[in-house]
């Protein structure tokens, strides 16, 4: 990674460049990074949407909106070349699942489904859930055209969990199919594929098995609804499959590109590095590594020991701000110790450094700003400063 230089705004300008995917561990900026890639790109002319997965409410301020829901909404205020707009949503996981019945299941079974209690908490907070309704909203956005033909927007930009489950939802496709192939699935579809009497033979043959269990654990209501939900789901599965499954080819495919966000921190240097490596083993295409948050020092020239020991010789303000200067220099020293590990990922990445700001970013401007650093950042520092 050493040298090597991560080109933002080539990579926004890239109009191959469909799908850009922000992922990294929680705490380094990732949403507001995600926010400013996507105002940066539509104000050099994309027809861009940012959405994010972190439930975070600081992007919708920051984009100076009310509030964020499952419906991309117009972000105005974007400046710049002809063309460019800029939309924001923030992932329902449940109003996505509900619409993906909703569309894809007859009026009469969307119903039996959405009524059903197996169903409302599996939409709700069933682990894995979030993560393919990730892919699912995605795969939406990609489709979405307007009436002449043409794509409703030409880059997305996707903001993902703020934990190692980021990436969770490259493994949709694969844990999808292993439920829908289960043999519990199966052995619970049975009875109600079998209908009838053979209802009743089904059930009988499993007595005092899985089914059998289960129904004494968890009662014939529960058993029957759950029964009733996957009987609904049947017809549904494959269309689950496909989509994840083309979804995932989106994501590995040339037209689009991961960034990692990081921070000078212990801790985030190592998530990112199992974020790039977990990117590289799946094969998908990483852009880069951007590390947030950087202290700088101009006055570097000067170091902690020296400006401490002048200190020592001072009084009033000219000490305090000889220490304020030891302790940043200390502070920048220590950071590039931690980046240097960022230089011995093999392969190389490209990275890009951006200056911690000394305000929160809470408007358009600061969002702005934000992007420019991002374009403007030079790449890790090869070696650590010696103190």
């Amino acid at each position: 990674m050493s040298g090597e230089r991560l080109d933002v705004d080539a990579l926004l300008d890239d109009r191959s460049v469909r799908v850009v995917v922000c992922t990294g561990s929680g705490g380094v900026g990732k949403t507001t990074c995600a926010a400013a890639l996507a105002l940066r790109a539509a104000e050099r002319g994309r027809r861009a949407v940012v959405l994010t997965i972190d439930p975070a409410r600081r992007l919708a301020q920051s984009l100076g909106l009310t509030e964020l829901d499952n419906t991309p909404r117009p972000v105005a205020g974007v400046e710049g070349a002809a063309g460019g707009t800029l939309d924001a949503m923030m992932l329902d996981m449940k109003r996505t699942f509900d619409e993906v019945v909703e569309a894809h299941a007859t009026p009469d079974k969307a119903r039996q489904i959405l009524a059903n209690p197996f169903y409302q908490a599996l939409s709700s907070s069933f682990a894995g859930t979030q993560e393919y309704m990730a892919m699912e909203k995605l795969g939406q956005l990609r489709a979405r055209t307007e009436p002449d033909g043409t794509d409703t927007w030409d880059l997305i930009v996707v903001d993902t969990p703020p934990s190692r489950s980021a990436l969770d939802f490259l493994d949709a496709p694969e844990r999808l199919g292993s439920f829908l192939d289960g043999r519990l699935l199966r052995l619970l579809l049975a009875p109600a594929k079998a209908g009838g009497r053979a209802y009743v033979r089904v059930f009988s043959a499993f007595a005092g098995g899985v089914t059998g269990l289960l129904n004494r654990l968890l009662g014939a209501q529960i058993l029957g609804d759950l029964q009733m939900l996957l009987s609904a789901f049947d017809t549904m599965f494959g269309g689950f499959r496909e989509r994840a499954e083309r979804t995932y080819a989106l994501l590995k495919g040339p037209g689009s590109a991961f960034v990692v966000v990081a921070a000078p921190e212990h801790d985030a240097v190592r998530e990112a590095g199992y974020f790039v490596d977990r990117l590289q083993v799946e094969g998908m295409p990483l852009a880069g590594v951007v590390v947030n948050r950087v202290t700088t020092s101009e006055e570097e020239h000067l170091d902690a020991d020296a400006a401490l020991e002048a200190a020592g010789r001072a009084d009033g303000l000219t000490r305090e701000a000889l220490l304020v200067h030891a302790r940043r220099v200390r502070r920048v020293v220590a950071e590039r110790d931690v980046l240097a590990r960022l230089t011995r990922l093999r392969p190389p990445v490209p990275t890009v450094v951006v200056p911690a700001r000394p305000l929160d970013v809470v408007d358009l401007d600061a969002l702005r700003a934000v992007g420019a650093d991002l374009a403007a950042g030079a790449a890790v520092p090869p070696a650590p400063l010696t103190p």
